[in-house]
């Protein structure tokens, strides 16, 4: 277990979209398949991994347009055992990652503040993994809101989101119980974890993000790091051409109706306009009021005023 190995989870390449953590992994030794809706989803990922935030805008429009035709299995992949692990890539120690974080920000358009490292650097990105297994034994609606809560906890507010405190602040933010969750955090969810872990090596993941998009027949198309969301669309419906595509609410209180809070890009992209046009409408309807922006030194996150 002491052993470095010669990749860094955290030196995520911007261009190729991915959290490498084994170059070399096996082959999928088990086969996935959908049951209850017509595709399933199996989304290995982790809640420290910089290109899964980049990847937020084109989920939650892929859930917009065809959430009804799938359902999907967030697997926690443990991006970060230890610090004890890596040695290389550029990256020895945690403020090493600062600079990297703020390149991947302007990559993906995303607000990442790599301070974090610099300020209150994480040991480990197991602690939260096991906080997000603890949330879905309560809930799994809640607990894709805590998951997306500690994020922007960590990519915005440069909080180490190994801590309780602030764990347990995100859990009662979105109506989980937070004595449950730090319980459950103790044993049965580390369990869960565990599982998620071995399923991650069956899977022969080999970084984050992966989705394994499979149908009730086993087909299956694989998405390996950051890609458009034409790439994700494409892949549902090559396996379920029958899909039809929602037309939701994609004005600006449409959109603030269904999320509390929106990054610039996220707007941009569930607006089909560009990022500054996209800054610019934020913008007006803060000067009226209807929502406030946290801003960090890489881009803003936007709340809906209460």
């Amino acid at each position: 277990m002491n052993k470095k190995t010669s990749i860094n989870p955290l030196l995520c390449d911007p261009a190729l979209g991915i959290c490498e953590i084994n170059p070399k992994n096996l082959p999928a030794k088990i086969q996935l398949s959908a049951e209850n809706k017509p595709l399933r989803i199996v989304y290995v990922t982790d809640p420290i991994c910089s290109s899964c935030w980049g990847i937020e805008p084109q989920l939650r429009k892929l859930t917009l347009e065809y959430g009804p035709v799938f359902e999907m299995q967030y697997c926690m992949g443990g991006l970060l055992p230890s610090w004890d692990y890596f040695s290389s890539g550029g990256i020895r120690k945690p403020s090493d990652v600062a600079g990297h974080w703020d390149a991947a920000s302007a990559h993906y358009e995303m607000p990442i503040d790599g301070d974090v490292w610099l300020e209150d650097p994480l040991s480990s990105s197991y602690p939260p993994s096991v906080a997000v297994k603890a949330a879905q034994m309560q809930d799994q609606e809640k607990a894709i809101l805590f998951l997306r809560k500690i994020r922007e906890m960590l990519f915005l507010e440069k909080r180490n989101i190994t801590r309780w405190e602030y764990l347990l602040e995100a859990a009662n933010n979105v109506g989980l119980d937070a004595s449950k969750l730090e319980q459950d955090s103790v044993h049965a969810a580390k369990g869960l974890f565990e599982d998620d872990l071995d399923l991650s090596k069956q899977l022969g993941v080999k970084g984050f993000p992966t989705l394994f998009i499979t149908d009730r027949t086993n087909n299956q198309i694989v998405l390996e790091g950051y890609q458009s969301y034409e790439q994700f669309e494409h892949a549902v419906l090559s396996l379920y051409p029958d899909a039809e595509k929602i037309e939701f609410d994609h004005t600006i209180y449409g959109l603030f109706k269904r999320y509390s809070t929106l990054t610039t890009k996220e707007y941009a992209l569930l607006t089909g306009v560009n990022y500054q046009t996209a800054l610019r409408h934020l913008k007006e309807i803060s000067y009226q009021g209807r929502v406030k922006s946290q801003n960090t030194k890489n881009g803003d996150l936007w709340i809906v005023c209460p």
